[in-house]
């Protein structure tokens, strides 16, 4: 069924737009072809392609809000679900193997996947999420107005890196910032870039380390032993999909260890200032039922970034990396263990 199109159609808006897709690293199995079932509408059946680019709890919780925002909407649908395994040409496939297929939407969870699916196809509707700056990666001209096929929710809430860069700079005495990230990840690049900046105002120094697959996280982390007093890791997905290695090297060592989003904090992190990944699937999803059931077209939609921002505290953490949690915090921060 292509109700979007019909939109579409009428607006007289479709592009064509050259991008270069970017890399990631990954677990999970290409192809696994879960398919769910929502609400009925009219008894029309959709077919909605997923592609995601690694398995870690975000990744996997947005797509789990995702899928529920297309129940909620009382919309039956397939879902056809692959994941890359952290290989640019097995992304780009899926994504090949997803337009054939001619599904009605595409769900791309990450910004590689994003690119991947917009590199195959003008025609199909594509929602993101878990993508850091969409402008920057090609995927749109305008957040605002976003005027092709792709429309989506963004992972990176505007204040989320300079307050945790605060927290770093009033309430710790260490000048010096490991960061870890993959310098494939056009979301990556642009998220270090942002730090590098605001550390610098807040009088911080960035030691970065870079790293092409999760393999290399263990032996990145621990070059940052005796040159870093904290370690930031942003919502990088080689990174985050590896993080139990950096969480082993920064107990061991005592380095208070930041994080770019909550369900790394859950994870073993210390503290991040972030967001519900799930809060962000179940927004797209919204969006896609609006697309399939509304005929609206994703040229029109403005780009969503996360609503609802927090600190979160992991206090076993926090005990495994020998940090005092100080009063003050208590009113200010959510707790976990």
């Amino acid at each position: 069924m292509k109700k979007w199109w019909k939109g579409i159609a009428a607006t007289g808006l479709a592009g064509s737009m050259l991008l270069a897709g970017c890399g990631g690293e990954t677990g999970g199995e290409s192809g696994s072809g879960e398919q769910g079932a929502s609400g009925n509408n009219q008894g029309e059946t959709y077919q909605i392609g997923v592609t995601q680019l690694v398995e870690h709890p975000s990744l996997d919780n947005a797509y789990d809000g995702f899928k529920k925002a297309i129940e909620d909407a009382g919309l039956e649908a397939e879902f056809d679900v692959q994941i890359a395994q952290g290989d640019q040409n097995n992304n780009q496939t899926i994504a090949n193997n997803l337009a054939g297929n001619n599904v009605d939407l595409i769900f791309a969870n990450s910004t590689p996947s994003a690119v991947g699916a917009l590199n195959a196809t003008k025609d199909i509707p594509i929602v993101f999420t878990s993508v850091s700056d969409p402008k920057a990666a090609g995927l749109v001209k305008d957040p605002e107005k976003p005027g092709a096929n792709v429309t989506g929710t963004t992972d990176l809430h505007p204040e989320a890196i300079p307050k945790t860069i605060e927290f770093m700079a009033n309430e710790f005495e260490g000048k010096r910032v490991g960061t870890i990230y993959n310098a494939g990840e056009q979301n990556s690049v642009a998220q270090i870039e942002e730090v590098k900046k605001i550390m610098e105002e807040n009088g911080l120094e960035v030691v970065p380390v870079t790293v092409s697959a999760s393999s290399e996280v263990k032996q990145a982390a621990e070059s940052l032993v005796g040159k870093a007093d904290m370690i930031y890791i942003i919502t990088d997905n080689t990174v985050v999909s590896a993080l139990e290695s950096v969480i082993q090297v920064a107990n061991q060592e005592d380095i208070p260890l930041f994080v770019g989003e909550l369900d790394s904090v859950k994870r073993g992190g210390f503290a991040a200032y972030g967001f519900e990944y799930y809060d962000i699937g179940y927004e797209a999803g919204e969006m896609a039922a609006k697309i399939l059931k509304e005929g609206e077209a994703p040229a029109n939609m403005p780009v969503q970034p996360p609503q609802n921002l927090k600190l979160l505290i992991n206090e076993q953490a926090a005990k495994e990396m020998n940090i005092e949690i100080k009063e003050d915090w208590k009113d200010q921060a959510e707790f976990t263990k």
